[in-house]
């Protein structure tokens, strides 16, 4: 049964606690990570918070790109930053035209697809600026590297650890919205 919050389309306290924490993960996880370059949790994480919370998984990332800002903003703030703020939604948008999926593999390939696409994503902020697509494709060819390694590890993480934090998510949470009950036994 949906709970009245939903029904009125209000967030619960629950939901507020949750997915600020969801937003603050995606933050830590990323600055304890930072030590190995374009290898995060953030692909990964943010589907999970679609998964459970469709839109309102933007809650989350708002909170990430805000800390992000706060904390590593500086002088250059508004290129890398702003790139954020259409980036990671642009995640959410894409999980929730796959969110009744419960494929790992299907999870995965998205993901990695989204690390792949990252870097030409983040430096269409810079051409907006520039104006010049040598510049734009400059910054691609010299990032390739960095968007490959993203890709990778977004598709190694998201299909070892998909499933395994879908149901721990849905042990404290519930069922994901429109879905069977996952169980122990899938490993894929």
């Amino acid at each position: 049964m949906r709970s009245p919050s939903r029904q009125a389309g209000k967030l619960s306290a629950r939901e507020i606690c949750v997915l600020a924490l969801m937003g603050a993960l995606i933050f830590a996880e990323k600055a304890a990570l930072s030590g190995i370059p374009n290898v995060n949790l953030n692909a990964l994480l943010i589907i999970l918070t679609t998964v459970f919370f469709g839109w309102r998984a933007l809650y989350s990332v708002l909170i990430y790109v805000m800390l992000e800002g706060l904390v590593y903003g500086g002088n250059s703030i508004f290129l890398w930053w702003f790139s954020y703020l259409y980036i990671w939604p642009l995640l959410v948008a894409v999980c929730m035209a796959f969110r009744k999926n419960d494929s790992a593999v299907v999870w995965a390939v998205i993901a990695a697809v989204y690390g792949l696409a990252f870097g030409p994503l983040m430096y269409l902020t810079y051409f907006a600026v520039n104006g010049a697509w040598k510049g734009f494709f400059a910054m691609w060819v010299s990032g390739i590297l960095f968007d490959v390694a993203h890709c990778v590890s977004n598709f190694v993480f998201t299909l070892a650890l998909y499933k395994p934090l879908c149901r721990v998510m849905e042990k404290f949470l519930g069922r994901p919205p429109g879905r069977e009950r996952i169980s122990a036994e899938e490993n894929t």
